[in-house]
């Protein structure tokens, strides 16, 4: 996949231009508070509608006026194709190669990318949730049904809990559970495998990028934690054996608590680099290197799902790395479009081959590389 051109109109503070990248890196410097990140912002938002950044749209419009509009041009799918994506604060408008479609998500199939922000650290320093979360991400983007699949099982999860409290008050409520057990397990097995899946695709490309990016000197690993005692090699039906086994050992603690206390909700990944956990014992340097190699490695797997390069949009993502490691994601990344906001002059210098935009007060300009 590949970004022809890409348009603003009234995009945060952003001056009405149009941008035309090349295939390989792309690099966009100047200062902090120029708008770089929004540049990557937009090109995220033709992922299914959402920013990495903000909830709110009207953050998104610039100020002084009531909507924003973006267009992109691009080559996906072994054909060209456009979409355009337009809101105000209240409503958004989505046409993908000129079709009106009825929500935002009809993006997901048409356009992939993968993007890397400072927020991403947490990944490693946070809690399960922000692991999950990065896995949740990955397999929605591959397929619109897990995308509904994820928003069911949470929802059942919410109804679930709900009643457990009313048990507590009501014992005579608890025949009910096994209703609701029955449709989170399939629901939750299914959405388990996927993870699993994921995860064992995605450990040995993370650990190949990881190697490159640290000159050979650190090997990371990933550790799928599953609450229900799943693994890699399991059938759905036999995830849901596990399940169904958990739920009924789990059932008076879960009373008590008022919470379901298995499924993968609960679960985690754990991230190690040279066999510790990076979370307690990785600098801040390693732990950055370890985020983007998870997020090249979800391209990988990405590229063997759909069929094609995603696009590698890499937002303040050369600070806190050594010359090495720069100059792996400048010049080593090979056979897809790269983005990469900086803010030192010298990084666009170590720059081989690609184009150079500078965004100065929401100007963007192209210059000689």
């Amino acid at each position: 996949m590949k970004v022809n051109s890409l348009k603003f109109q009234n995009f945060r503070n952003l001056d009405d231009a149009e941008i035309f990248p090349c295939d390989g890196v792309n690099i966009i410097y100047g200062d902090n508070a120029q708008g770089k990140t929004n540049i990557i912002e937009a090109l995220w938002l033709f992922c299914g509608g959402h920013s990495f950044r903000t909830a709110n749209a009207r953050e998104m419009i610039k100020w002084g006026t009531d909507f924003s509009r973006l267009e992109c041009e691009f080559y996906g799918q072994e054909r060209e194709q456009n979409a355009s994506l337009g809101f105000s604060a209240t409503k958004k408008n989505v046409k993908i190669n000129g079709v009106e479609k009825r929500s935002s998500s009809a993006l997901i199939e048409k356009f992939c990318a993968v993007v890397f922000s400072p927020e991403n650290l947490s990944l490693i320093k946070r809690g399960p949730g922000e692991r999950r979360n990065f896995i949740d991400s990955a397999i929605c983007r591959e397929k619109l049904k897990n995308a509904v699949m994820l928003s069911k099982y949470n929802r059942l999860i919410a109804q679930r809990n709900a009643l457990l409290k009313d048990v507590l008050r009501n014992p005579a409520l608890e025949s009910t559970l096994d209703i609701w057990d029955d449709q989170i397990i399939m629901s939750g097995a299914r959405l388990l495998k996927q993870r699993l899946e994921f995860v064992n695709m995605i450990t040995q490309k993370a650990a190949v990028y990881h190697s490159g990016i640290s000159k050979n000197k650190e090997e990371l690993e990933l550790k799928y934690i599953s609450s229900v005692g799943a693994e890699y090699s399991n059938s759905v039906k036999e995830i849901e054996e596990k399940m169904r086994s958990k739920y009924s050992t789990n059932r008076q603690n879960e009373i008590a608590c008022g919470v379901t206390l298995a499924g993968p909700h609960r679960d985690d990944v754990e991230v190690i680099i040279n066999g510790k956990n990076a979370k307690s014992f990785a600098s801040q340097g390693q732990q950055r290197s370890a985020v983007l190699s998870l997020k090249l490695a979800e391209a990988a797997v990405l590229r063997e799902k759909m069929g094609e390069e995603p696009v590698i949009l890499l937002d303040d993502v050369l600070s806190e790395l050594d010359n090495s490691r720069q100059d792996y994601l400048l010049n080593e990344l090979e056979g897809c479009q790269v983005f990469i906001t900086c803010c030192e002059k010298s990084n666009k210098e170590q720059l081989k081959q690609g184009k150079v935009f500078l965004v100065n007060n929401g100007k963007i300009s192209e210059e000689e590389n």
